[in-house]
């Protein structure tokens, strides 16, 4: 159910919006049918060529279709052209085709909040605009925020291209032909107001699983990953000691996750490399015969150019113009490790096929029940051309992210660096921000990127805020931060430590995150600042200082309650809300808040 939304709280935001009221939603249809738009082809005009916006309720359906005698190639269709009336300070926050990409700052003045869509990804978008994809709010100050979303992704990405005075609502039809006679069905679009930041993105949420169901994991996973102690080095042995620590000390901590480094090449999935230096079936197995479960890291859709399955199947690759393996390098990012990078064509049979044996084996030869799927991005590499010549990037990625599931069965599918809003309805888990390491702007900056998506988690998938890793030489107020944001985000907890090496004091605040709570917090507006999460017998309150200097930080509570420091184990007394007078910079605290008479 989206927000209700009165009259007095839609304000007049939009210059193209006539008038002295903004109204109740059907004024807003009225208004927002009377939007220039426009369909663009490759070549040419776009003759024959029609649009179609028709509104039920709060979303949009359009669809095109070509009355010509020619068959056209449609680049994209524009459709909404809004004159904005927005102050330059006006906050915004914009999703990105690509995971690790994140918009944010200002309609005058836009940030990365990690990788660039354009400048690391290449993705193509015309001059002068920041792109986004998926959605985008914006947050005048003093008035509600507005909301601009796609709501589905099943063959085309929704995008917008953001000017000070302008923002296109773009749909991109990579340049596939619309023969005579034929309509295409494109993306559903969302578009509307709320005072409440959180309300307005669940209402979001609520939209997108309509249109893509979710696949279902009752909680969020908990577990040990190798990566972020042993990297692409990892040994058996190193697996095998951090197992015997689990059981013994951490047997809440299901899943006990071999990552990238044990494979000979990258595409090569169903072998061990010499650097291993174990059995690694042997490994897995041990892993389940001390009752845990194995999962292991992959990335389905890329292969190095010395693969076997490379070296044995070009065909099953997406191609260049030519005909030849498209290679990375030339269209985006070649890959961060053994590139450039090639990437499977999900829409060739035969490539189907491999990925569904990969899993396959995996699952049931293997015992994996858990998969951290990485490179997903690649599977929907722009750029080239597939085994299917109608089928669209989105829906090759779909086709083999199908095919992998068939193959896994019932295993958990976690996808990362994957494309965000292809993979609705094909992923139990979703990566949610870059990755962690050791050092305060990153844990602040993968925080950020957490919680900006923690409208996402519990609906559409359980988030994954990357690993929590607490033993190293930061001070302890930047690990308190690092824990707190991690538990604010709601989702999975998985080790990212040499369980071998880590003090005692900081195994003790690892286990008091287990199990993960499942909700994430709600934040009153995008400067992080207090969150609230909904646990059994009260809340959780979040509360940061993202700053290098201490802050004087005011917590509101919907009740009185007995409220005591979780990470301590202090009391605080009987409050309806607290001021934290000195809040040390750059710390987290997080507060169980009981209901009290």
């Amino acid at each position: 159910m989206l927000p209700k939304i009165s009259r007095r709280q839609l304000p007049l935001v939009m210059s193209g919006f006539a008038g002295a009221s903004f109204g109740a939603a059907r004024i807003e249809r009225d208004r927002l049918k009377k939007m220039p738009a426009r369909i663009v082809p490759v070549d040419g005009a776009p003759d024959g060529l029609t649009l179609d916006r028709r509104w039920m309720g709060d979303f949009c359906k359009a669809k095109i279709s070509n009355h010509g005698r020619k068959p056209i190639a449609v680049k994209e269709v524009v459709l909404f052209s809004i004159p904005l009336a927005l102050p330059p300070d006006t906050r915004i926050y914009g999703e990105s085709f690509q995971m690790l990409s994140q918009t944010s700052g200002t309609i005058g003045k836009p940030t990365d909040l990690s990788y660039s869509e354009l400048k690391h990804y290449r993705i193509p978008q015309p001059e002068g605009v920041t792109a986004m994809s998926g959605m985008v709010v914006f947050a005048p100050a003093g008035e509600p925020h507005v909301l601009f979303g796609f709501t589905s992704c099943h063959r085309f990405i929704g995008r917008f291209y953001l000017k000070a005075d302008q923002l296109d609502v773009v749909v991109d039809t990579e340049g596939r032909t619309i023969a005579p006679g034929e309509s295409w069905d494109l993306e559903e679009f969302l578009f509307f107001h709320n005072p409440s930041r959180a309300e307005l993105l669940d209402g979001l949420a609520d939209r997108i699983v309509v249109n893509h169901p979710p696949l279902k994991f009752p909680k969020p996973p908990t577990g040990w990953c190798s990566w972020y102690c042993f990297g692409p080095r990892v040994t058996a042995k190193n697996v095998l000691d951090n197992l015997d620590k689990i059981a013994k000390n951490f047997p809440e901590m299901k899943y006990v996750q071999l990552d990238d480094g044990y494979q000979p090449a990258m595409g090569d999935w169903l072998g061990a490399g010499k650097a291993f230096g174990g059995d690694l079936k042997g490994v897995l197995k041990e892993i389940k015969n001390r009752g845990f479960e194995p999962a292991i890291w992959v990335a389905p859709f890329i292969a190095e150019e010395g693969s076997e399955v490379f070296q044995q199947h070009p065909d099953w690759f997406i191609r260049d113009k030519e005909g030849k393996p498209l290679r990375a390098d030339k269209v985006t990012f070649a890959g961060w490790r053994r590139g450039p990078w090639y990437a499977l064509d999900g829409t060739n049979p035969a490539a189907q096929q491999h990925l569904e044996i990969v899993f396959r084996t995996m699952r049931e030869e293997w015992g994996c029940t858990y998969f951290k799927l990485d490179a997903n991005f690649w599977g929907a590499m722009h750029g080239g051309f597939f085994h299917d010549p109608k089928a669209t990037r989105i829906e090759a990625y779909r086709r083999g992210m199908q095919a992998i599931l068939k193959g896994a069965g019932d295993s958990f599918i976690l996808g990362c660096n994957h494309p965000i809003w292809p993979s609705f309805g094909l992923i139990h888990g979703s990566r949610s921000s870059g990755d962690i390491s050791r050092k305060w702007t990153t844990i602040r900056k993968v925080a950020r990127e957490n919680l900006s998506r923690n409208w996402q988690n519990g609906k559409l998938w359980w988030n994954d805020p990357d690993a929590i890793v607490l033993a190293g030489d930061l001070p302890e107020n930047e690990f308190q931060f690092h824990a707190t944001a991690v538990f604010a985000s709601g989702g999975m907890i998985l080790s990212g430590d040499d369980l071998m090496k880590i003090p005692e004091d900081r195994a003790a605040m690892l286990k008091k995150l287990l199990p993960p709570a499942g909700n994430a917090a709600k934040f009153e507006d995008d400067t992080f600042q207090v969150g609230l999460t909904v646990v059994k017998g009260g809340l959780m309150a979040s509360v940061f200082n993202w700053g290098d200097e201490p802050a004087r930080v005011r917590v509101k509570l919907p009740f009185v309650a007995k409220i005591t420091d979780f990470w301590t184990g202090k009391e605080a007394g009987r409050q309806s809300g607290f001021v934290i007078e000195q809040m040390a910079p750059r710390s987290g605290r997080l507060y169980l808040c009981r209901p009290s008479a």
